[in-house]
C-alpha cells in the first residue's frame, strides 16, 4: 500500500499539533473579594480538569472565600493592594501557564465558557472575550427599560472601534482570555476595572488577532457590584483619552 508524501506532510503536521496543544499550560484565576456566596453556588461547576493550574487572587477576604478555596485544594495568592488592575497584574506574574483565563465567581460569568475561551486561544487567537452583546448572548440587563451599563458599555466600545479600527462588541468585559505574550506587549498600567478596556484597546493598536463568543450573563449572587457605575466610567473615559493622546507609545 502506497502512501503519498502529501499524506505524510499532513500526518506530520496533525501530530504536530497535537503535541502542542498537550504540552501547552493553561491558567485559570479566579479574581475575588468576599464572593462566599457565589463560591458556593459555582466551585464545583468550575472545569478545573481543562486547565493545567487553578488559583485564585483574593484582596482581603473575610467572609470564608480563602477557606473555602483552600478546602477544594485552590492555591490563594493575597492581594495588598486594591483594583481589578493590580489583581490582573499579581495574577500574571504568579500563572505558570501560556493561556491566561480571567473568571470572577460572582454569578455574571458561566464558568461553561472557560473551554470555548482556551479553545479561541487553541486557534491562535492572542485574545478571546465572552461578549455579552453579540447576536445569542443575554446581558443582565436585557430585562430592564433602562439599561444604563449596557449602553455605557456600547458607547465605550463603538469609541474604540471608530478610533482604534475595531469590530469589537465587548470590550469592557473582563471574562476573557489571552496568551501569556499577549499580555506582556499589552504592558497594562490601568487601575480598576478600567483595566478591561485598556487591554482591548491595545489590542486593537498592536493588531492583535482578537476573537468573540456571544455569552449569557446571569445575575449577580450575593451583593451589589462593586464596580461603581460612575467612578468606574470616569476611569474608562479616562483610559480612552490617555491611549488616543498616547498612540503606540506604552
Amino acid at each position: 500500500m502506497r502512501t503519498s508524501y502529501r499524506s505524510l506532510v499532513y500526518a506530520s503536521v496533525t501530530l504536530s499539533n497535537l503535541s502542542t496543544n498537550m504540552t501547552r499550560k493553561t491558567s485559570l484565576i479566579i479574581l475575588t473579594r468576599n464572593e462566599i456566596a457565589g463560591l458556593r453556588n459555582l466551585i464545583s461547576s468550575i472545569p478545573t480538569e481543562s486547565v493545567s493550574e487553578c488559583f485564585a487572587v483574593d484582596y482581603q477576604s473575610h467572609d470564608g472565600t480563602v477557606e473555602l478555596f483552600r478546602k477544594h485544594h485552590i492555591r490563594v495568592v493575597p492581594q495588598t493592594k486594591p483594583g481589578r488592575g493590580e489583581a490582573f497584574r499579581i495574577a500574571a506574574r504568579e500563572a505558570r501557564g501560556d493561556y491566561l483565563i480571567f473568571f470572577s465567581p460572582d454569578g455574571n460569568e458561566d464558568p461553561r465558557d472557560i473551554p470555548k475561551l482556551i479553545q479561541y486561544l487553541d486557534q491562535g487567537y492572542d485574545m478571546a472575550i465572552a461578549s455579552r452583546f453579540m447576536k445569542g448572548s443575554k446581558n443582565e440587563e436585557d430585562d430592564q427599560t433602562i439599561k444604563l451599563r449596557a449602553w455605557a458599555n456600547q458607547g465605550f466600545t463603538l469609541l474604540a472601534n471608530i478610533f482604534f479600527r475595531g469590530h469589537l462588541t465587548d470590550s469592557i468585559n473582563g471574562y476573557r482570555a489571552l496568551t501569556r505574550n499577549a499580555f506582556k506587549r499589552l504592558h497594562v498600567n490601568a487601575e480598576g476595572f478600567a483595566i478591561e478596556y485598556q487591554m482591548s484597546i491595545r489590542a486593537l493598536k498592536l493588531r492583535m488577532k482578537i476573537a468573540e463568543f456571544p455569552t449569557r450573563e446571569s445575575p449577580r449572587i450575593g451583593g451589589a457590584s462593586t464596580a461603581y457605575a460612575i467612578p468606574t466610567g470616569l476611569k474608562v473615559l479616562g483610559i480612552f483619552l490617555n491611549e488616543l493622546r498616547m498612540g503606540n507609545n506604552f
